[in-house]
Formats: structure tokens, C-alpha cells, sequence
């Protein structure tokens, strides 16, 4: 029989051991604590993971991850329009990692009904607008048929908007456009939307881009910017300078981050905390794992003494000890992931755990598991209470002699 082998089936022996009736429960608690400490740290990566997801998701549905405009400092919604047939786009359109590019263009007015008026800014879009990707965010309703000759006459409103002004799928809505001479122009909601972000929710109405061409008297090629859609979010820093070397220098690029740096500076807080909590949690497992590793020895001593009358050294002794917690520790582990995973499959699929939207920005508490995160978190758990373990171990196989082992009660 090899060593090696030796080892596992003495550390099986002592985990079987039905005399050692004290460290029993021990090792049951020790295997909860293990558990409970593993399905928090999950937890808090998997909601922090999906929180940023499901903001971020918005955040392109509504937009896209690049944006397009006139280099200049107007930071109003009425732009200076440039021209959508722009060279560059082709050399865009053949990196693989750009997925698409869509016009948009922007104007500022007031919708009227019967007793309220409320300040909008219309979206408009053209047959360019990825709206598979933007029915996410719709309550009721469809999307606009924007591809058709003739400029579609439909509105898509937020709900924020359709309750404050009382309207619904369906109604007509009057807006009005402050311009020399004043315009107006009549639509019918085609959906309701909601994305639970304020930014959006309070302002914008998506209308056919044709008729904010119209309204400001520009031509078919002229728009207010232009969206560019990546294919992987974790390259946008790197997509943004490669688009931002593309366009002239009358153009500018931003990433999302730079468009809205309060909202990502909001979520990047959520990592520090997150941090904090692994930090804490593994600590806890530490001290628990330590516990009852003491406690194992220490009921241990006699079969470590005859152990080492018997010629057995002591690094093959904490080796045995060693495999004991790591048995404990996985066993611990895998427990807490299959708490963890299953109860995140039944968050995403039912969401039992609501949140206040206006506060939040989603109505539930959203969790997203990356795999290469998951085996991360344990392999770096396992690891980090193994390390802390040896020392120890080492110091009290050391001490513990035969002589003193059977004088030991």
C-alpha cells in the first residue's frame, strides 16, 4: 500500500471514528458554519454580478456602449447634425467585435393633454435601431415599424410618463415643439416602456428619426449621433479608444462610463463592499476551520502518540490531519455551493425577493453566476484555510510525544 494511500484511509478511519462522540456535533457545526459562510460570499458575488448586468443591460438598451456626436460643449439634447454617411462607418462595421451601428437623433418638447403638460425629449430612430435588444425594457405594447417608406406616426413612452399623464397603448398625445415658427405633431402610443433608471424613465419618448428630421428642417442623411453596439462589454474601454481614433476631428466617441460616470462610479462602489464582505466571511471560515481542527487533534493525541511509536514522522502525521480538514472543508464547500446556486436558479426564474425600483433602479434582486468566478471564490476559500492550517498542524505534531500522548486524558 502506498503512502499516500495510507494517509487517506487513516484520515477516513478518525472521520469515522464513532468513539470520538464530543467532536461529532463539532464537526456538524463546523460544516454548517463552513456552508453558510460559502452561500454568503456567493451570494454577495452573484447579486453584485447581476445587479451590474441588469444596469448595464439597460443602460445599452437604451443607448448603446459608444456614442457618436459633434465634438463640440453643447450638452443639451439639440445637437449639431452631421452627416450618417460617413466613411469611417464601413471601417467600424468590419471589426468583429462591433455588432452594429445605429442613427439617432434628438429633440426637446412638451406632450399636452387635457389638464397636464410635461417636458420630453424624442428619440428618434431609424431602421438601424436594434429594437430585439430594446423590448427587453417594454411593459405593453410593440415595438415601431421603422423600416416602412413613410415615417412610422407611433411613440413609445415610459411608464413613468403614461402614469402621470394618465395615458395608455393606444391614446393619441399631442407635442409641441418651442422653434421659430412653433411645430406640433400628433402620435399614437405603440408601447410602454421601462427601464427603472430616472435618466431615461423621466425624459425620453422613441419616435420614427424621420420625424425629428422634419421638425428641424434637415435632410434624410443628417442625424444628431450615432450608437455603436460592441460585441463584448469587457472590451469597451478598448473599443472606445479604437472608435475614438476613427472619427474626424470634428467627432467625438464615449463609452457609457464617460456619458454617465455617476451611474458606473455608483456600481464600482459595489466591489469595494463586496471586498469586505469575502474578506470578513473567509476570516470566519478561518477561525472555524481552526476550531475544529484543534479540536480533532486534541481528541487525536493518544492515536498520534502510538502513531509515532509506531516510526511515523511527524510531516506524515500533519499530512493525515491535514487531509481530516480538507475533507471537513470541501465537504463544507459543496454544500454551501449547491445552497448558493440553487437558491440564485430560483431567484432568476421566480424573483420571491423584490426591490423598490425607484430606489434600486430593478423591481427584484437579479443574480447572474460566472462559472470562472465561482471556481475562483472556492479554489481561493480552499486554498487560503489550507495554508493558514499547516502552521499550526505542524507546530502541534511537533509537540505532542508518546510519552506525553499516553499520559494525555
Amino acid at each position: 500500500m502506498s503512502k499516500t494511500r495510507f494517509h487517506f484511509l487513516l484520515a477516513d478511519r478518525i472521520l469515522r471514528d464513532k468513539g470520538n462522540r464530543f467532536s461529532r456535533p463539532i464537526v456538524t457545526l463546523s460544516v454548517c458554519g463552513v456552508s453558510l459562510g460559502l452561500v454568503i460570499m456567493m451570494i454577495a458575488i452573484g447579486i453584485t454580478s447581476g445587479y451590474k448586468q441588469e444596469i448595464r443591460d439597460k443602460v445599452i438598451a437604451m443607448g448603446s456602449h459608444i456614442r457618436i456626436t459633434h465634438y463640440d460643449e453643447n450638452r443639451s439634447f439639440e445637437q449639431v447634425p452631421f452627416d450618417c454617411h460617413q466613411p469611417f462607418a464601413e471601417q467600424l462595421k468590419a471589426n468583429p467585435d462591433i455588432v452594429g451601428i445605429q442613427n439617432f437623433a434628438t429633440k426637446v418638447g412638451i406632450v399636452k393633454t387635457t389638464d397636464q403638460v410635461e417636458g420630453i425629449v424624442l428619440k428618434g430612430m431609424d431602421a438601424t435601431f436594434n429594437q430585439a435588444l430594446f423590448r427587453s425594457n417594454i411593459l405593453e405594447g410593440d415595438t415601431l415599424q421603422l423600416g416602412d417608406t413613410v415615417a412610422d406616426n407611433h411613440i413609445i413612452i415610459s411608464k413613468h410618463l403614461s402614469d402621470k399623464l394618465m395615458l395608455k397603448v393606444g391614446d393619441k398625445i399631442q407635442t409641441y415643439f418651442v422653434q421659430d415658427p412653433p411645430r406640433a405633431r400628433s402620435f399614437v402610443i405603440a408601447a410602454i416602456y421601462q427601464t427603472g433608471l430616472p435618466e431615461y424613465d423621466n425624459l425620453f419618448a422613441i419616435v420614427d428619426l424621420r420625424h425629428i428630421q422634419k421638425l428641424n428642417d434637415w435632410s434624410d442623411n443628417q442625424v444628431s449621433g450615432m450608437e455603436v453596439l460592441i460585441r463584448d462589454y469587457d472590451k469597451i474601454a478598448e473599443m472606445g479608444d479604437f472608435v475614438h481614433h476613427h472619427v474626424p476631428y470634428e467627432l467625438k466617441a464615449e463609452t457609457i462610463h464617460q456619458i454617465y460616470p455617476e451611474i458606473f462610479e455608483w456600481i464600482a462602489l459595489f466591489d469595494t463592499n463586496v471586498a469586505v464582505l469575502l474578506i470578513i466571511t473567509t476570516c470566519v471560515c478561518i477561525v472555524t476551520m481552526m476550531c475544529i481542527f484543534f479540536i480533532i487533534i486534541l481528541e487525536q493525541t493518544r492515536t498520534i502518540g502510538i502513531l509515532k511509536s509506531m516510526g511515523m514522522k511527524t510531516r506524515q502525521i500533519v499530512s493525515t490531519f491535514m487531509i481530516v480538514a480538507g475533507h471537513i472543508l470541501l465537504r463544507g464547500m459543496l454544500i454551501g455551493d449547491a445552497i448558493a446556486l440553487l437558491f440564485g436558479f430560483l431567484q432568476q426564474r421566480l424573483h420571491f425577493i423584490k426591490l423598490n425600483p425607484d430606489t434600486y433602479y430593478v423591481d427584484f434582486v437579479p443574480i447572474h453566476f460566472n462559472i470562472w468566478a465561482v471556481v475562483g471564490l472556492n479554489v481561493a476559500v480552499f486554498l487560503i484555510c489550507m495554508l493558514v492550517l499547516v502552521l499550526p498542524a505542524w507546530v502541534v505534531g511537533r509537540k505532542i510525544t508518546p510519552v506525553s500522548a499516553v499520559r494525555f486524558e
